[in-house]
């Protein structure tokens, strides 16, 4: 078979580029391909340095079973490595043959250079597309992000992006340029040999710094677990510190007996314990709670990671604080019962005081005011019905005050009882019992003053009252007809159809046609009002006297018929306006009802959509985001019709409109719908990226990611064959606090450290060893430049010298540091 032009291009740049990268080590190269490899002298030198062995002596001469034999040398060696060779011998290598040839080479880096890599990873590199030149970039980009910035490449400049790639290899990881851009962006499909070999360089120049960068992340990973530990400890002693202080100045309060003159005095004492009940001991409770949880915690944190028990300074212990707490409980106890026993006392002290002051303030309370209302002359411009009114109030009042006698002589007797007792208050006492004395003997007399006077004047308005008794009856109908008329006439009514407006229109005209009858009624009211008029003139009775029975004037009524008549054809024309904007309304309706039936369903299937998506676990996750930022843009475009609902809503809204027959969706079902779709969108999207991310950290497989997510999905379902002890161990860890539900994030933590090692000095001792390069000491310089700054310089602070024969000033003792953080030895 016949390789393709552009294919046996790519083979023979790519191959001899891959050989001179090995041939230099050796400070020779091959021009071409087909011919430099003829002899088998350079052929046998690129196998002895890609595979480290010797092969035998080559022969020197330059006859063709020289070559031939030289050839068959590298073949055999070849062959020993368990590679089977189709239909390549030494003769075609000689002649020349150029597809032998490079079958021979592809045959040579399939052994040394890509068989480490894994079945899976040559069936990945076989199914990416290279010709835009992102996977180039991505793959420099996932090992060394310093290198490139890949948010900025474009997928529209596929030179670009080739040529920074293979410019980037060839000057920051030592991988010789092997390929053109033009070459793979001017062919259909590159070649998979020259695209398989160019990627197996960039593989073998991250392996090594993958090493060191393991071994870095292990050093982190422990001396991050050993600095927040010192913080819990720092933490601990201080609030430890600040609780037994507030302790030692708490207690001698509370154990302070000294008794207080006054019942006030003792009640402030006792408002300050409250306060210290409800304000200053609960915060302090929950600090103690709080201390001990830490203590427990860190603990089972050193515990865990094979540390050294952590011992509190001395008087700080949980124990020492447990006692302090309870000498102070035990004297808040005391200091309690002591100050309840002395407000008993001072209270029966104060008991027959305080009821004199009751009683005294009760009846001042009382009397307050009544020799003011005794001497008004109210009857003097009332009415027939406010004076029977005001004659029964003062009955009531002459009842009550007869009622009140007997206090008056309890107070006496009250106030007799202190000045006998010699009670120290007692002159305040005597006055205040002689002002009530005197107040009682006034009203008394003014009581008396006001019942003749209102009844002379009763008699005087009785003659009188007859008249204004028929003009009430027949006057408030009337004004009430009018008043609801007008009420009527100037309803502001609210339709939101075009059969109400009808049946408005219907309703007024009905009303038009009693407005005859109520004239009648009106003109008879009026008589009767100009009869009360002339009888009132011919007995002298005063102008300003009002109707006892009705509060209506004729003014009012001749006011009210006036407005009745004027407001009849203002909503003639009202009603006709609002059956003009009811038509309007109908045809907003029918406008977003349009609309609307079309986004409904719309948003409802772009929901399911990303159901299935997110419950697809047969797939990569980055197959998952990708249909998810794929949906996620049709929605975003969808935007403009959701405005477009939104304007026509806000129209109806403006007009009012409530209600909508043509649709079952409101604007505000198309918005929950809407934000609901964003939200589960962008939460979806997160949580693919999240467990991307936790993937990648953790180094899961796609393959284990697929098997955590499957397992989770059934783990409240599937029963676990275990015991309860180790149950009850793993709900520990994976719902540590007691929710009852377990995260897909905490569900991986838990995978992840069940299946992986428990890091160990030995470990940490065997990473430091691979930063130093097998060197027994660590230089300042070596950890500054593979750790990160902090924790560079935490080794640098607690790492002891080197005490060893050989080493350079500065150098410093890994093990003993490492040991050392594990409790092994002592710094």
């Amino acid at each position: 078979m016949l390789l393709d032009p552009a294919w046996e291009q790519q083979q023979r740049k790519t191959f001899t580029a891959w050989c001179n990268s090995h041939l230099r080590k050796a400070s020779t190269q091959i021009e071409n391909i087909e011919e430099d490899f003829r002899n088998g002298l350079k052929l046998m030198l690129l196998l002895e340095v890609i595979s480290g062995e010797r092969l035998p002596k080559p022969d020197r001469g330059k006859m063709r079973f020289h070559k031939i034999a030289n050839v068959n040398k590298a073949l055999e060696f070849i062959t020993s490595k368990g590679v089977k060779l189709v239909s390549i011998g030494a003769e075609e290598i000689v002649d020349g043959n150029v597809k032998m040839t490079l079958g021979m080479i592809w045959t040579i880096i399939l052994r040394f250079a890509i068989q480490d890599i894994s079945v899976e990873g040559e069936v990945s590199i076989l199914s990416i597309d290279w010709k835009d030149g992102l996977a180039f970039c991505a793959l420099i980009h996932r090992h060394r992000p310093d290198l490139l910035d890949y948010s900025k490449l474009n997928k529209d400049d596929p030179l670009g992006n080739l040529n920074l790639a293979f410019d980037i290899a060839e000057k920051h990881l030592d991988i010789p340029k092997m390929l053109d851009a033009e070459d793979i962006i001017n062919t259909p499909k590159p070649d998979e040999r020259a695209i398989m070999t160019y990627v197996s360089c960039f593989y073998h120049a991250f392996a090594g710094a993958e090493q060191a960068e393991t071994a870095a992340n292990r050093i982190s990973k422990v001396l991050g677990v050993n600095q927040e530990n010192e913080k819990m400890m720092e933490e601990y002693e201080r609030l430890a510190s600040e609780l037994l202080e507030w302790i030692r100045r708490t207690t001698p309060w509370l154990e302070n007996r000294a008794p207080e003159k006054t019942m006030a005095e003792m009640q402030r004492k006792l408002e300050d314990f409250r306060d210290y009940r409800r304000q200053h001991k609960p915060p302090k409770v929950q600090e103690k709670c709080q201390l001990e949880i830490n203590f427990n915690t860190l603990q089972t944190k050193l515990r865990i990671s094979n540390r050294p028990a952590f011992m509190p300074s001395e008087g700080k212990m949980v124990s020492d604080i447990a006692s302090a707490w309870q000498g102070l409980e035990q004297a808040e106890k005391g200091f309690e019962e002591w100050l309840l026993t002395e407000i008993r006392r001072l209270e029966r002290l104060d008991h027959l005081a305080e009821k004199f002051r009751q009683k005294a303030n009760n009846h001042e309370n009382w009397a307050s005011g009544k020799e003011l209302i005794l001497s008004q002359k109210d009857y003097e411009t009332a009415t027939l019905t406010e004076i029977r009114a005001l004659l029964r109030k003062h009955e009531a009042f002459e009842s009550d005050l007869a009622a009140h006698q007997d206090r008056v002589e309890q107070i006496a007797a009250i106030a007799q009882e202190l000045n006998e007792l010699d009670y120290h208050d007692v002159a305040a006492v005597n006055q205040r019992c002689q002002s009530i004395c005197d107040l009682w003997d006034k009203l008394g007399t003014l009581t008396q003053k006001r019942r003749e006077a209102l009844e002379r004047t009763e008699k005087l308005l009785e003659t009188i009252d007859q008249l204004f008794l028929e003009f009430a009856k027949r006057s408030a109908p009337f004004n009430n007809w009018m008043e609801g008329a007008m009420e009527d006439l100037q309803d502001m009514f609210i339709v939101h159809t075009i059969e109400e407006v009808q049946s408005l229109i219907a309703a007024h005209e009905q009303f038009k046609a009693t407005l005859p009858e109520a004239d009648a009624e009106r003109q008879a009211i009026l008589g009767i009002h100009n009869e009360v008029q002339k009888i009132s003139q011919s007995y002298g009775i005063k102008a300003d006297i009002m109707n006892p029975y009705s509060t209506i004037t004729t003014e009012e009524l001749l006011n009210k018929w006036e407005k009745v008549k004027k407001l009849v054809p203002q909503r003639d024309g009202s009603l006709q306006e609002e059956m003009a904007r009811q038509h309007a309304h109908e045809r907003l309706r029918r406008q977003f009802a349009a609309q609307a039936n079309l986004i409904g369903p719309w948003i409802q299937t772009r929901m399911e959509e990303i159901a299935r998506c997110s419950l697809d676990i047969r797939g990569a996750l980055e197959d998952q985001m990708t249909q998810l930022k794929q949906c996620e843009h049709v929605i975003v475009a969808y935007k403009p019709n959701i405005d477009k609902l939104e304007g026509d809503h806000q129209l109806i809204q403006e007009s009012l409109v409530f209600d909508n027959k043509h649709t079952n969706y409101t604007m505000e079902h198309i918005r929950v719908g809407w934000e609901l779709l964003l939200t589960t969108i962008a939460r979806t999207i997160n949580e693919i990226e999240t467990q991307i991310l936790t993937r990648d950290a953790k180094g899961i497989s796609q393959q284990q990611m697929n098997e955590f997510r499957s397992s989770f999905s059934h783990f409240d379902r599937v029963p676990f064959h275990i015991g309860e002890v180790e149950f009850a161990r793993i709900m520990m860890l994976v719902d540590s606090s007691g929710t009852g539900v377990v995260s897909f994030q905490s569900f991986i933590d838990f995978m992840t450290r069940e299946t992986a090692d428990t890091d160990t000095a030995e470990q940490v001792v065997a990473s430091f060893r691979i930063l130093a390069t097998d060197k027994p000491y660590i230089l300042v310089e070596e950890l500054r430049r593979e750790l990160p700054p902090e924790q560079a310089e935490y080794c640098i602070m607690r790492m002891p010298p080197y005490t060893g024969h050989g080493a350079p000033p500065g150098a410093l003792d890994y093990t003993a540091f490492s040991t050392a953080l594990y409790g092994e030895s002592d710094l």
